[in-house]
């Protein structure tokens, strides 16, 4: 909105955290990677550098009426946040940053043409990652094509958020600013979630553990407000990602049939290497036809919601393998942290603790925790079985939301 520029006074210190970044990826990378960290160092600082205080944004008088109504809101948000959601606000969310484009990063997630075992990449201090963020749509459409001629079915999708994890305070961004109230609410929890447990190397664990703490946080802030309406819309809303999440995730599990995947001790799909297949173009057919199926009972679920269009986006370009897993990985587990937070009697810091302690097991101990307690969860677990959509809509249990059109939080 505002082209700002850092306070002179502070200026050195967010010089020095390029280099320093710089040298800790040049320690442990190639020089392969160096290009790749390069441009997430000058994409963070250019975060850094252009912060400006939400203070200082409100008193300007320049400021539109419906941006500072915005982050007066977030305000709000960052104090239920802390009080009743028990997070570690920490001066995050403080200050304001206009990127100038849609989205703060393009994640590139992919998977082999016929396996859904998601490939993975290697990060200091987090560890195994199963997407890689740039800075720049170009950039990350640019490392997709590269990884199409080995195999690979490639998604790009934008990202309206994300946290450091506390190397850095979070500001507030354009590219979320304008969601509505239930959205931001939801955005700003997940986030802050990230900052109250972290299992390293395991995108599955701290993307369900996030979405289950923005959904719950979301849903206490609009009953602490007394909005009926705007409660019974976004309980709606969740409905229908799930019904929409229910879709996806009964795909996979045929194609995984189809491909003849197996699953990991923590239930993760992994490919496995067969002495008789199918010809290639014969399992591209059969593919082929499960994804148009999906889309055939896309269209029954959206004529069911009135033709409400908000997954038409997803559903645009070309669905494969990487695309499909891309909804995996933040609902696969959200069921056990579901009735996690239920053993704990709602208690959040109770739900936290034992969170926490489920990140000093081991993966696989961990995983297999919370896929059974999602196996007791009511209704929780999505079908994977074939089961037909008029049955998955009565029986779908699972609250969630993906952001539409492929947006991740």
């Amino acid at each position: 909105m505002m082209k700002l520029s850092p306070e002179p006074a502070r200026r050195p210190r967010k010089w020095l955290a390029a280099p320093a970044l710089l040298l800790a990826a040049l320690a442990i990378s190639g020089c392969q990677s160096l290009s790749y960290y390069g441009q997430a160092i000058k994409g963070q600082y250019q975060i850094v550098a252009h912060r400006e205080s939400i203070e200082k944004v409100l008193a300007d008088p320049q400021t539109p009426a419906p941006l500072k109504a915005k982050l007066q809101l977030i305000q709000s948000l960052r104090a239920f946040a802390e009080k009743d959601l028990k997070l570690p606000v920490d001066g995050h969310y403080q200050k304001y940053v206009d990127v100038h484009r849609p989205f703060v990063v393009w994640n590139v997630q992919a998977a082999p043409e016929f396996s859904l075992e998601p490939k993975a990449w290697w990060y200091p201090f987090v560890g195994s990652l199963e997407y890689r963020g740039y800075f720049s749509e170009r950039g990350a459409r640019r490392y997709a094509v590269r990884l199409q001629p080995r195999g690979y079915d490639v998604y790009v999708g934008g990202v309206e958020a994300y946290s450091t994890l506390g190397w850095f305070r979070d500001p507030v961004l354009n590219t979320f600013i304008s969601n509505p109230e239930s959205d931001l609410a939801e955005t700003i929890f997940h986030e802050l979630g990230h900052q109250r447990v972290f299992a390293s190397g395991d995108t599955d664990f701290n993307e369900a553990f996030a979405t289950t703490v923005g959904q719950e946080g979301a849903r206490r802030w609009l009953r602490a407000k007394g909005d009926k309406t705007a409660c019974g819309e976004y309980l709606a809303q969740l409905r229908r990602t799930e019904q929409f999440a229910g879709l996806v995730m009964t795909t996979r599990e045929r194609l995984r049939t189809l491909y003849g995947d197996d699953r990991t001790e923590e239930g993760k799909v992994r490919a496995v290497k067969k002495e008789h297949s199918p010809p290639p173009e014969q399992l591209r057919r059969q593919k082929q036809d499960l994804i148009n199926r999906l889309q055939q009972e896309y269209a029954q679920l959206k004529a069911q919601w009135g033709g409400n269009a908000e997954y038409d986006q997803w559903f645009a370009g070309p669905v494969n393998n990487a695309q499909l897993n891309s909804v995996a990985a933040y609902y696969d587990l959200v069921p056990g942290f579901e009735r996690l937070l239920e053993q704990n009697g709602g208690d959040l810091a109770k739900f936290y603790e034992a969170a926490k302690r489920l990140t000093r097991e081991p993966k696989v101990e961990r995983h297999r925790r919370l896929q059974s307690l999602g196996n007791t969860a009511a209704g929780a677990a999505f079908p994977q079985d074939g089961t037909s959509i008029s049955a998955m809509s009565a029986n779908s249990g699972l609250p969630g939301q993906l952001a539409p059109g492929g947006s991740t939080r």
